[in-house]
């Protein structure tokens, strides 16, 4: 049974090798053209290569996220309405949040989407480092890349070993030691950006935040605990996604804040301080122009006729 299920993950793991694989090749050969094919350098730049070119094509279910999320943070008035409605009644109090999310087009499991859709990419990388390690390649390497991959060193510690497979190797301990750290800050800062910028004060009490909260800190401590684990190669690359996501994220949080959230008076105070400098009128930091009044209908009063162009209908006689 056990070998039945190996099959069967193989099997669906198999075109993850060959796509991850392929990207991988495709940026060393290009870096090979001027550096050491087998040195650390080269097959370093190529995994951040490979998680850029992963991490553009997630852009469209990155902002399905953060649309998503702010949908969330600008509903948080109404479900406590309802868990107050409906406090004594968990069942209709589930179906009535479950209608709101769906008239307003929120999938409240959105936010994971970009974190998801990289695991498949994050195992077939593991898998490719460890199978090299072991010269044995795997989708589109060839033996000699896959020897090359599996010996290349950076900083004097092999880009496939692990800190627990270190073997009392500084070098390898200490750069993957410092690549868990990074991993564990970034992905912390990552999601602290979005709680204290892009959150209004509604949406910090309740489920939603405490489920945020839980992400904050456990995230971080489930990477920390598992990154010994990780081949310094993978590290790298996830290091970088989460580098990606802080440059992403602030980018769309400085110039399309969430109403009634710190980053939106941010944005309002850059805005009027730049009319300021032009001359220009500052309006309020989240008011927008008042519409200027319709002019009213001014009344015409008719003109006088004579009498006889009165009882002639208005025609005169010739």
């Amino acid at each position: 049974m056990i070998d039945f299920f190996v099959s069967v993950g193989g099997f669906i793991m198999a075109p993850l090798y060959w796509v991850t694989s392929l990207v991988l090749v495709g940026f060393h050969d290009l870096f090979s053209m001027f550096m050491d094919p087998a040195g650390g350098a080269s097959w370093a730049l190529s995994i951040v290569g490979l998680t850029v070119v992963i991490r553009a094509a997630l852009i469209p279910l990155f902002v399905k996220q953060i649309k998503s999320s702010r949908n969330m943070q600008l509903l948080q008035p109404r479900v406590k309405e309802l868990q107050a409605k409906y406090k004594h009644d968990r069942e209709r109090l589930a179906q009535e949040t479950m209608k709101l999310y769906k008239d307003t087009g929120t999938n409240p499991f959105a936010s994971c989407l970009p974190i998801l859709m990289q695991m498949p990419i994050f195992l077939s990388l593991f898998r490719l480092l460890d199978q090299a390690a072991k010269e044995k390649p795997k989708g589109t390497l060839t033996l000699e890349q896959a020897q090359q991959f599996g010996e290349a060193t950076l900083f004097g510690g092999r880009i496939a070993d692990t800190f627990l497979r270190a073997d009392g190797d500084p070098a390898v301990m200490l750069l993957a030691a410092t690549l868990v750290v990074s991993m564990t800050v970034t992905t912390f800062l990552t999601q602290r950006q979005l709680m204290s910028k892009n959150m209004p004060a509604d949406a910090m009490t309740g489920p939603y935040a405490q489920q945020q909260k839980l992400l904050l800190y456990v995230l971080p401590l489930v990477f920390a605990i598992g990154g010994v684990a990780f081949p310094i190669g993978v590290l790298m690359y996830w290091t970088t996604s989460n580098l990606w996501t802080m440059c992403q994220q602030f980018y769309v949080i400085r110039n399309n804040p969430a109403p009634g959230t710190p980053a939106a008076k941010a944005k309002a105070d850059r805005v009027a301080a730049k009319a300021a400098r032009k001359g220009k009128p500052v309006l309020d930091a989240e008011s927008e122009p008042e519409p200027e009044p319709e002019p009213k209908p001014v009344r015409v009063q008719p003109k006088k006729q004579p009498r006889s162009q009165r009882k002639g209908g208005g025609q005169t006689k010739k």
